[in-house]
């Protein structure tokens, strides 16, 4: 019985002698221990660039979304207030018209009877504004001639350089009537502002004939108006 297992395990390690000698490693080859397969591609090449664009050309990034890539998000690349654009121009000056900017001008006239004509040239460079009516001072006299309301033109009268305005003067009543009738030499003539009253600025100084105007309580002046015939057809 001893000497049979002697033998048995004399075989078994014969047999294992055998299969080292067969794969030369001393161990035997079950296929585990194959190389792995090389990679066709490099895991270090670069990713491949995007495509070119259809017509050719580069693409650029776009900025803040814009498809162009234009820094101010137009597409055409193009400023809003770009030089050479048209620009609103700014409205024009206008300005008081008084006695510094104006040549003033006191004429009787044959008709209507007693009436005095004056005119207001505009000498300045800026458009002014004629503004209710002349405030009237003969002489010394202290108080101010009425306006005739009926004579209220629809709108401001507008002088531009070179143009004129006017308004009429009745000097004294023709059937008499009135009291209180002087003769003046002197006359000024003030510019009324904005506002009814308000001062509009320097005073005209316009002269008179030689021998003065005849004057009486009727002395009535009209507002400004645009026109000679306006003036003098109350």
């Amino acid at each position: 019985m001893r000497r049979t297992r002697s033998l048995l395990a004399v075989t078994a390690l014969t047999a294992l002698a055998l299969t080292a000698c067969e794969n030369g490693t001393g161990t035997r080859d079950e296929g585990a221990s194959a190389l792995p397969e090389t990679p066709s591609t490099s895991a270090s090449a670069p990713a491949s660039a995007p495509a070119a664009p259809a017509d050719g050309g580069t693409t650029t990034p776009a900025k803040n979304g814009n498809k162009d890539g234009n820094k101010d998000g137009t597409k055409d690349g193009t400023k809003d207030n770009a030089k050479g654009g048209s620009k609103t121009p700014a409205p024009a000056t206008r300005v008081l018209c008084n006695g510094s900017t104006t040549k003033v001008t006191a004429q009787p006239v044959p008709r209507p009877l007693n009436h005095l004509l004056l005119t207001v040239t505009n000498t300045g460079s800026k458009t002014c504004d004629l503004t209710y009516y002349p405030v009237l001072r003969f002489d010394e006299m202290q108080w101010v001639p009425r306006a005739a309301e009926e004579t209220h033109p629809q709108a401001v009268v507008t002088l531009a350089p070179g143009e004129s305005g006017y308004a009429g003067v009745l000097l004294s009543a023709a059937d008499g009537s009135g009291d209180g009738g002087t003769t003046a030499e002197k006359l000024t003539v003030a510019f009324q502002g904005m506002t009814p009253n308000s001062d509009g600025g320097a005073s005209a100084t316009p002269a008179l004939p030689a021998a003065g105007v005849y004057y009486d309580s009727s002395l009535t002046v009209t507002y400004w108006q645009q026109d000679r015939e306006d003036a003098l057809s109350w």
